[in-house]
């Protein structure tokens, strides 16, 4: 159900309303791979993290160029998501994978720092689950040299979502029938609160 779920999602949202130009590819030739957690602590998501970064990285890149690793018993809390992808930068660190994979994010509640917790543009990184997207930086930098405007997606797809509407967003079915709980409080400008999340 979980990876029924995200699928529906990447290619209603994502692809369906272009918000990633690269993502297309990847899921038409099979090459995202999906990942659900069954953590239920930090800890228990750090070692499958750790794990994914792992396979992630000695898997051929034509059969694994992504993954997206979920989490659909734990970080219900944006907040605790967002503290979360520190611990993540440390992953990266302690394995020495740092300029080699990139982890973007999302999640039910994201929320860009800065932003009102239902502005329309915080639903660029609204996934069903918590998700952790594990990406290749060869892949980023082959995606970004073949679409010479990459750095004008972001406003693109702010675009895209304000034309679409709170209405329209809702119509495409992407959205979990039990959503996870919103915040009691909106948290302060974080980088993890900062990140561009992509499929690519």
């Amino acid at each position: 159900m979980v990876i029924q779920d995200m699928r529906h999602w990447l290619e209603q949202a994502v692809i369906g309303l272009n918000l990633c130009p690269f993502a297309k590819a990847v899921h038409v030739r099979g090459q995202v791979h999906y990942v659900v957690s069954r953590a239920t602590d930090t800890e228990q998501l750090e070692s499958a993290l750790i794990h994914e970064l792992k396979a992630l990285v000695q898997a051929d890149p034509q059969v694994r160029d992504t993954t997206l690793l979920m989490a659909p018993d734990c970080l219900s809390s944006f907040m605790a998501f967002n503290d979360f992808l520190g611990v993540a930068d440390s992953c990266l660190a302690s394995l020495d994978l740092e300029g080699v994979v990139q982890i973007a994010s999302f999640h039910p509640q994201f929320q860009f720092a800065g932003t009102g917790r239902g502005d329309i543009g915080n639903y660029t990184n609204r996934a069903p689950y918590p998700t952790l997207h594990l990406l290749r930086e060869a892949s980023i930098d082959r995606a970004v040299a073949a679409f010479p405007q990459a750095e004008a997606i972001f406003e693109q797809n702010i675009d895209t979502l304000r034309q679409l509407g709170r209405e329209g967003w809702a119509q495409l079915g992407v959205e979990r029938s039990v959503p996870v709980p919103p915040e009691v409080a909106q948290r302060s400008p974080g980088r993890g609160g900062q990140r561009r999340g992509t499929i690519r």
